[in-house]
């Protein structure tokens, strides 16, 4: 851009050792619901990540020796002040997310805000382990220790609530940190850095490098002195981080996609279950690992349910993410949007009926936003389970819906899938809801509701969908190296 075009540009700076410091080169960043370059946002490497590294190990004997009353204290007035500009971060992250400013209102912001209270008040309740052996005249004790720099590399979905999620227990724990955010989604990353000091948070114990995954996230990945890594992204990058990361023996926390099934037997709820999974399909614009994209119904009530499920969906409102009655903003960019059209087009190819949405129904967009990456709820039926719809994640507003007769059918469909992290089950039978959860390769499962989050249990998928799990215990456990210590007497 020329001069007079980047002046009027928010331009991002890294955060190191306390301090922002400009970088040599920057990438641009887009506002997705007009399609126009907003922010630019620094495009850092080795030399950036190096300095981080460098301010993080400075800041860990001081912040590692303090107790954990003190991180506490510290990690509370930081949820405090993120609370106090709730509205100022709600706006930035539905600007430059594409997500709508009521979603970012009510979900993204307040999780971040309590991520931060949550692991303050975790973390003053975790107790050790000892065993005696008095026959030996020994007594053995467990004490856990921060592990040191941690590397924390968060998706572009759910900008600020995923990368608090990851901040928070590191730096309760005694760990410092350099995290990467998504360099479409830093600006709310950059926001929070401005309260560190405020909060009392010791500069170098966060730092926080802007860039893409292939330049600042390798340089994290690579270091030899980040000994663990907590990411949140795709699977493709998930194996680049585990053979990068191989050689140095790291531990790493991978959260990665899924293709969640819903399963809705014929004795559902459909009052409940209906509008719940119509949220579960599209929330956030289907760009969230937990959304579900494959529907099944038993063949009962599958007409029925097809019939009102397209109805609702079609009163979801897609436009400007700034207008508090609208329920899809944009998709994160250009290039996802193709992707995701792309899946319907092979669907519809495959013989699939697309029942509501993309290239079904018109989508009517307000003057300014006609250049945005814009596209409204879709479902599409009858649909084959080998089909790349059934298979892999679209992550975008689509969702597959087709039937099934039997319980055990319907549990090997559920399962055929490489993802594994989420399920959702609909049944009025108390029995069967525990028999197919039991049963289903899947981290979470949800019964007749969805999203309902207890930050204490473990959060994380099996096969493809991830490596470890996060929760009060997990990440306590992730984010301290254990030590076992036998005292003869």
């Amino acid at each position: 851009p020329t001069m007079a075009h980047s002046k009027a540009l928010l331009v991002l700076e890294n955060f190191i050792g306390g301090k922002f410091v400009p970088c040599s080169s920057y990438i641009d960043s887009y506002n997705p619901s007009t399609g126009d370059v907003y922010c630019r946002v620094p495009d850092s490497g080795k030399k950036e990540v190096e300095a981080a590294v460098k301010a993080a190990q400075d800041a860990f004997p001081i912040w590692s020796s303090k107790s954990p009353l003190e991180r506490s204290q510290i990690l509370n007035k930081l949820a405090d002040l993120i609370e106090h500009d709730l509205e100022a971060f709600a706006q930035a992250e539905s600007k430059d997310q594409g997500k709508t400013i009521t979603f970012a209102r009510t979900v993204d912001i307040p999780r971040a805000v309590h991520n931060f209270r949550f692991f303050a008040s975790s973390i003053l309740h975790h107790v050790t382990e000892c065993t005696e052996m008095p026959a030996m005249g020994c007594v053995h004790y467990t004490s856990r220790a921060p592990v040191g720099v941690a590397g924390l590399i968060s998706p572009w979905n759910l900008p600020l609530y995923l990368l608090t999620w990851k901040i928070a227990p590191a730096i309760a724990c005694g760990n410092t940190v350099v995290a990467k955010p998504s360099e479409m989604t830093s600006v709310t990353a950059w926001m929070m850095c401005k309260l560190m000091e405020n909060a009392g948070v010791p500069p170098g114990v966060v730092n926080v490098v802007f860039g893409t995954g292939s330049k600042a996230g390798e340089a994290l990945v690579c270091h030899p002195d980040v000994p663990l890594i907590s990411f949140t992204g795709s699977t493709l990058t998930a194996q680049r981080i585990t053979e990068k990361s191989a050689p140095h023996c790291k531990r790493l926390s991978l959260e990665l996609g899924g293709k969640n099934p819903a399963i809705i037997f014929d004795d559902a709820d459909l009052s409940q279950c209906i509008p719940t999974t119509v949220r579960s399909s599209f929330a956030n614009q289907g760009e969230i690992c937990l959304c579900t994209s494959r529907i099944f119904v038993q063949r009962g009530i599958y007409s029925e349910f097809l019939k009102r499920f397209v109805a609702e969906a079609k009163k979801w409102k897609t436009g400007n993410p700034s207008d508090p009655t609208i329920d899809v903003g944009a998709l994160i960019s250009k290039e996802h949007l193709e992707k995701v059209k792309n899946y319907v087009k092979k669907a519809q190819a495959e013989g699939a009926r697309v029942l509501c949405g993309e290239g079904v129904d018109p989508l009517a967009l307000p003057p300014g936003n006609q250049k945005g990456y814009f596209m409204l709820p879709t479902v599409i039926a009858e649909v084959k389970d080998e089909s790349c719809c059934m298979q892999e994640e679209i992550f975008g507003p689509v969702t597959c819906v087709v039937a099934f007769d039997t319980e055990e059918e319907v549990i090997r469909r559920a399962n055929g899938v490489k993802y594994g992290l989420a399920a959702t089950v609909w049944s009025g039978s108390v029995g069967r809801v525990h028999r197919v959860a039991h049963r289903l390769q899947s981290g979470l499962v949800w019964t007749n509701c969805w999203l309902v989050r207890d930050l204490n249990l473990p959060f994380g998928g099996m096969k493809a969908s991830g490596i470890g799990r996060e929760g009060a215990k997990d990440s306590y456990e992730f984010f301290t190296e254990v030590k076992t210590i036998t005292i003869k007497h």
